[in-house]
């Protein structure tokens, strides 16, 4: 019964229109009574739970980043991104799909937010790749897709947000993200090589070494920025958490000497950072009432008997957990679902032999996909206000770009060492 309550009653009240705090709020009380009854309710245990679950310093880095990625959102510090890109790459068939896939690298680097890169860069891709001739529905398609590769390369929100709800090392988490957002990447190209070969869409001339000289030394600051942080975090210099900080910092005087930042402007953000990140750590502190009801009614355990019922091969586990995170991620949001996930699903991977590092890289694929799949697909909403494009003619566009993203998931999902190597070799795992 307790299964039909947690699970069942948690899709009843998304279906039913309630948001991710309250439903995981209504649902962990619910349980609560039934296991011990409407006077025996431990309030104090309760408020506790919630506190505890937003007390964290890992925590700290998702506002720090958040803000970071705003900041790097600021008018020429995006442009100068994707200009040097398309210096970099602009000249091979497929043009500016190319060049959209490595600003989307590069901003990667920077915010760890997909609804960020999608917002950001964006409205800049897509008015660049139109006024070139690019049909409007792949420039918002390309778009779309790229901006998915921003959670994977670190650094990562929901990587970070998985490292703290399932105990797994952050920094081995974003390490672990680099190989296969480069994957994600080049996965992406190959279909815009095959869209510019087809359609015969522009491509610049290659550029001259002047041409390229000037374009990196125009974005070199920025460009620097993914450097410091994968550099630091990889080196020891500093934490994930103190990595976000430096991100702050740095952003913030690049913004100062670019002269990108009025006192409107900041506030504008820092209020947008303060409302993303109240919504976020709500979902946490519910998300941890929820997650320390499931280990006291045993519910990991009872979950683990399921699938093992089913099969034991840690193969074929994951590929059924595939199936159940696509279809979860086309219903909920990302941080919720890995908040909600992860307690039930790293039982199950320790039990199998599955590397949590190796769950945790193919979770937060899943849910990326699912972040360009309707009905929620947030993605979709950001790019196609940004493009200026309807809902329909957007995800009919992006549907193939489904087959280079699935093909990496498999080959992640199939060959774990394409996660776990890196940090196996920097960390000594």
């Amino acid at each position: 019964m307790i299964l039909y309550i947690f699970l069942g009653g948690l899709i009843l009240l998304f279906l039913a229109g309630f948001s991710v705090p309250y439903a995981i709020g209504l649902v962990s009380l619910v349980a609560l009574i039934y296991e011990e009854g409407f006077g025996d309710i431990p309030f104090t245990i309760l408020a506790q739970r919630l506190v505890f679950g937003m007390n964290s310093f890992v925590l700290l880095s998702i506002p720090l980043f958040l803000f970071a990625g705003k900041l790097m959102n600021l008018g020429s510090i995006t442009k100068r991104i994707f200009s040097f890109a398309n210096l970099l790459i602009g000249w091979v068939p497929g043009g500016l799909g190319h060049v959209n896939v490595v600003s989307s690298m590069i901003f990667a680097g920077m915010s760890g937010s997909a609804v960020a890169d999608a917002a950001g860069l964006g409205t800049i891709e897509v008015k660049a790749m139109t006024e070139e001739g690019y049909d409007r529905e792949f420039s918002a398609a390309i778009t779309a897709a790229s901006s998915t590769i921003g959670p994977i390369i670190p650094p990562s929100i929901p990587l970070i947000m998985f490292g703290v709800m399932g105990n797994v090392s952050i920094a081995s988490l974003l390490i672990g993200g680099l190989v296969p957002g480069i994957l994600m990447g080049v996965s992406l190209m190959v279909m815009c090589y095959y869209y510019g070969k087809k359609r015969n869409y522009p491509r610049r001339k290659f550029p001259t070494f002047n041409e390229f000289w000037g374009g990196l030394k125009e974005a070199f600051w920025p460009l620097l920025t993914p450097v410091i942080l994968i550099g630091g975090i990889l080196s020891g210099v500093f934490t994930p958490t103190e990595a976000a900080g430096v991100a702050v910092v740095y952003s913030f005087i690049l913004t100062l000497v670019y002269r990108e930042l009025t006192l409107k402007e900041f506030f504008k953000i820092s209020l947008e950072t303060v409302k993303e990140s109240a919504i976020i750590f709500i979902i946490i502190g519910m998300a941890s009432i929820y997650g320390w009801l499931m280990i006291r009614t045993q519910m990991p355990q009872m979950f683990v008997e399921v699938i093992f019922m089913i099969t034991e091969n840690p193969l074929f586990i994951l590929l059924i957990l595939n199936v159940f995170l696509l279809i979860v991620g086309m219903f909920m949001e990302s941080i919720a679902a890995i908040t909600i996930l992860t307690p039930l699903l790293v039982p199950l991977a320790i039990g199998a032999g599955i590397d949590p590092l190796h769950l945790g890289l193919v979770m937060v694929l899943n849910l990326m996909i699912g972040l360009l799949t309707p009905p929620v697909g947030m993605v979709l909403y950001a790019v196609s206000r940004a493009a200026n494009i309807s809902f329909d003619k957007l995800v009919k566009a992006v549907a193939p770009f489904y087959i280079p993203l699935i093909i990496v998931l498999l080959l992640i999902t199939i060959f774990p060492q394409i996660s776990t190597f890196l940090p196996n070799l920097v960390f000594g795992r």
